[in-house]
């Protein structure tokens, strides 16, 4: 099989903690140990011949207008060949643990704005969506389904506007826990942020999806 990628590509992880997985905090290690990493560690065993570079500029705690905020810095000086998206679940959050809610219209409005930016600016360039997801491992968050399933909706939407490729891992992970493959426990402690496990299922859906498996 061949790569997909060119040699010496940019390919860009973006979005919030469950992308950053600690990056920022070990130097040394800029790719730390979630998706990202095992996604670039999969595709140097397989394609040694066509190599890229993988970026990394997730940022825990991050929204949808955090990363507008940054994209000058994280996004266009990167200047990226291929883009990949993971963002939504804070704008979830936040409404149950600071009572600071993203109304379904602004989250719209700005995850659009984000999109629209990344056509404007790099028309050519293949884009992964990946939907923001909840593992029912914590009942406390099962209230979340309120705010988040119309947000997956809008992501939804968007991605069949703007998106290259549309990764739906809300409903993956409730596929592996519905059909008792994998326990919930096994797959996140929070229902928020994937343990190993987890972000190898990530991995390997984005690298099947694209066609790199």
């Amino acid at each position: 099989m061949e790569s997909i990628f060119i040699k010496n590509q940019i390919i860009l992880f973006q979005g919030d903690s469950i992308t950053d997985c600690g990056r920022r905090k070990e130097m040394f290690f800029p790719m730390r140990e979630g998706y990202p990493a095992k996604i670039a560690t999969i595709y140097k065993e397989l394609y040694p011949n066509t190599p890229v570079q993988f970026v990394n500029r997730g940022i825990s705690g991050d929204r949808v207008c955090d990363i507008l905020e940054r994209y000058q810095e994280d996004i266009k000086d990167v200047q990226p060949d291929f883009i990949s998206l993971l963002v939504g679940i804070n704008d979830v959050w936040r409404r149950y643990d600071e009572n600071n809610p993203m109304s379904l219209e602004d989250f719209t409005k700005y995850y659009k704005q984000l999109l629209q930016q990344l056509k404007e600016d790099f028309s050519q360039v293949p884009i992964i969506m990946i939907e923001p997801f909840l593992i029912p491992t914590d009942p406390l968050k099962d209230k979340w389904h309120e705010d988040l399933d119309p947000k997956i909706q809008v992501v939804r939407k968007l991605a069949t506007e703007y998106a290259t490729y549309y990764l739906a891992m809300d409903g993956i992970f409730a596929s592996l826990v519905a059909s008792k493959t994998h326990q919930a426990s096994e797959l996140s402690l929070d229902g928020v942020h994937p343990t190993s496990l987890g972000h190898s299922v990530i991995a390997t859906s984005w690298m099947e999806l694209v066609g790199l498996l």
